[in-house]
């Protein structure tokens, strides 16, 4: 009886601090896709260093998606996700823009 009961304790105790975990577990790819939303339209206001740094944010959110699920859209998206930033980083709103898209269509695309 005492084994049971020491069996079941430990069981309650093991998933209450396991729990947390996982329903507080990180939507990388929606982060991703928001950031990447967000340097789009910083992008469109000719906000170079805005776009640059929301595609820098979508990027390590991205590349977290793709550690923890290979997609080739999250690869694909990653690719254009680093030309944005290259780009932003050189005052190319409007290119960076592009590659932003790019990378939106992608990254909604692993969504689904």
């Amino acid at each position: 009886m005492n084994r049971r009961i020491f069996a079941a304790a430990l069981a309650l105790s093991l998933a209450a601090f396991f729990a947390p975990r996982f329903a507080y577990a990180e939507d990388h790819l929606g982060e991703a896709i928001t950031h990447t939303k967000q340097a789009i339209s910083e992008g469109k206001a000719g906000k170079a260093e805005a776009l640059t740094m929301h595609a820098e944010e979508a990027l390590k959110h991205a590349k977290a998606s793709e550690a923890e699920k290979p997609n080739e859209h999250t690869k694909q998206g990653v690719s254009h996700l680093e030309m944005a930033i290259d780009h932003g980083k050189q005052k190319h709103a409007d290119i960076g823009t592009k590659h932003a898209e790019e990378a939106l269509t992608h990254l909604e695309a692993a969504k689904k």
